[in-house]
């Protein structure tokens, strides 16, 4: 399914853009060309991964790789990629808005958005602003890099419970799971405090590993817990998790 209606860009030769110091990526010594990518991501053991795979690919440049909202702001109020791949909740801001301003600006530019979020108002927020491309964390590719490669030649990548929720959608149907799988109300009250404290910070877009330092524990603890909130709460996702949590009250009052 087609979800985007960006147009498609010549790759341009690797270096041709100049970066901030604070942004800059080291350019490979080839005259290959190659598509330009823009990174957009806070946590920085998944920023690191995105950086290795894309270096590594022989039709990709790496042009910039941002943390927060505002650095990626500036970056492309003076510079231009072929693609944006980005995050949506970052320490200052949702980049919601930022997918609008680069296809406003850079109809060229096309975005795949990576995020934690999976509820059907953020995809179609996304997909309506003109990504062309969502995966959840949960289901990220071992590879990015080529499924960048892949939207460039025409491909929309999406998740397979974006997909689903998307077919309902269009059907008229309720993308929510049925009465048969709905959670437990009485099941979600009875999250422990640490399972209360692991979804309030996966709801802040924290990785695995982020959470079990903070909470000083093993990341197979961690899964566990993780494991037991889906039990509880009838989801298979950590953005599903999220989506359901809030549309139970439950991150309200924890975050409140």
């Amino acid at each position: 399914m087609k979800m985007g209606g960006a147009k498609r860009a010549a790759p341009t030769k690797l270096g041709a853009t100049a970066m901030p110091d604070a942004a800059a990526i080291p350019a490979a010594s080839s005259s290959a060309l190659r598509w330009r990518v823009a990174l957009l991501e806070d946590d920085a053991e998944v920023r690191h991964f995105f950086e290795a795979c894309i270096a590594a690919h022989p039709e990709l440049e790496l042009v910039a790789s941002l943390g927060l909202m505002a650095e990626a702001v500036a970056w492309f109020d003076s510079h231009q990629a072929d693609i944006l791949l980005t995050d949506l909740a970052l320490p200052d801001g949702h980049a919601l808005e930022l997918l609008r301003q680069v296809v406003r600006s850079q109809p060229a530019c096309e975005v795949l958005v990576v995020s934690v979020f999976g509820d059907e108002d953020t995809v179609l927020d996304c997909v309506r602003a003109g990504a062309v491309g969502y995966i959840q964390k949960d289901s990220s590719p071992a590879d990015i890099a080529q499924v960048i490669v892949d939207i460039k030649h025409g491909a929309s990548p999406i998740s397979p419970m974006i997909a689903r929720k998307l077919l309902l959608h269009v059907r008229g149907g309720d993308a929510r799971p049925s009465a048969s799988a709905a959670p437990d109300p009485a099941a979600a009250m009875m999250l422990t405090p640490r399972e209360t404290e692991v979804l309030e910070l996966i709801s802040r877009g924290y990785s695995y590993g982020e959470i079990a330092r903070l909470q000083g524990v093993t990341k197979h603890t961690v899964q566990g817990h993780i494991k037991n909130l889906y039990s509880k709460l009838a989801v298979h996702s950590r953005g599903e998790a999220v989506f359901e949590a809030s549309r139970m009250g439950l991150l309200g009052r924890m975050l409140g």
